[in-house]
């Protein structure tokens, strides 16, 4: 079996402080896909490097206080690639890649509109060089997941208030129609629906800091693991975790049928 868990962090020191390295190692994770690390490589101790057995990879916003993603992994990767090949948004920390044996394991932080409108148009451009690579990946003959926070709520079942954010950044019709050409086009599969098709409440991922949206459940579905139709056909079992926070965001966790490094 391969146990994959996603976890946007919203910072790792700040998430560590909450406790979510000891709640990792409870986990029996094989690989870790971390999100917005807000750090850089000096401001990581040793412990948060390598615990708990894990070894980790991360690529660094250039920008401090920003961005950034990472890979634990049990098992040293055949390679990992930092980056995807665009400079504006590889600066930005967005993208790194695993591979391990037949599967490569992604770790995804799509970028953000809803602060201006210039980072919308920086999400656009995101995406638009975000599809071919995708489509590389599809036709590569390797089984890949795609970790992440796509920043994007695909249906109305995916957020609660789906009829008053049909204008904002996150459920605008252009960026459901790009996980549909996703889904529909290229043939990824979004594995947590594979399991669940209909889960409206229980599904969500992200709660706003603002008002009482953690306490009433007024939440987004941001989070997901997207993969090739061979592994995602192993899917056995998603899991949102939601009994601590240790951000804004809940971690996914999803096994696959699948050995891990073969």
């Amino acid at each position: 079996m391969l146990r994959v868990v996603t976890a946007n962090l919203n910072g790792i020191r700040s998430a560590n402080v909450k406790g979510f390295l000891p709640w990792l190692a409870l986990q029996q994770a094989d690989v870790v896909c971390l999100q917005e690390l807000k750090a850089q490589s000096a401001d990581l101790p040793p412990e948060t490097v390598t615990p708990n057995g894990f070894r980790g990879f991360f690529s660094f916003a250039e920008k401090k206080g920003y961005s950034g993603v990472g890979i634990y992994a049990k098992k040293i990767p055949d390679q990992v690639i930092y980056g995807f090949g665009i400079p504006e948004f590889d600066a930005e920390g967005r993208y790194i890649q695993a591979d391990f044996g037949n599967v490569s394991i992604i770790s995804l932080y799509l970028p953000s509109g809803s602060s201006s409108d210039e980072r919308q148009a920086a999400k656009f451009r995101f995406m638009a060089h975000f599809l071919p690579h995708l489509a590389q990946l599809r036709c590569s003959g390797r089984e890949v997941i795609v970790c992440g926070d796509w920043n994007i709520a695909h249906q109305a079942i995916d957020l609660k208030n789906w009829r008053s954010n049909q204008k904002n950044s996150g459920f605008l019709p252009e960026e459901r129609a790009w996980l549909s050409r996703l889904f529909d086009e290229q043939g990824w599969v979004d594995t947590y629906r594979r399991l669940h098709p209909d889960a409206t409440d229980a599904c969500y991922t992200w709660w706003s800091n603002r008002g009482q949206a953690w306490a009433k459940n007024v939440g987004w579905r941001l989070d997901y693991q997207i993969a090739t139709p061979g592994i995602a056909a192993q899917v056995r079992r998603c899991a949102i975790y939601k009994e601590q926070r240790f951000s804004d965001h809940a971690p996914l966790t999803v096994d696959y049928d699948h050995p891990f490094g073969d």
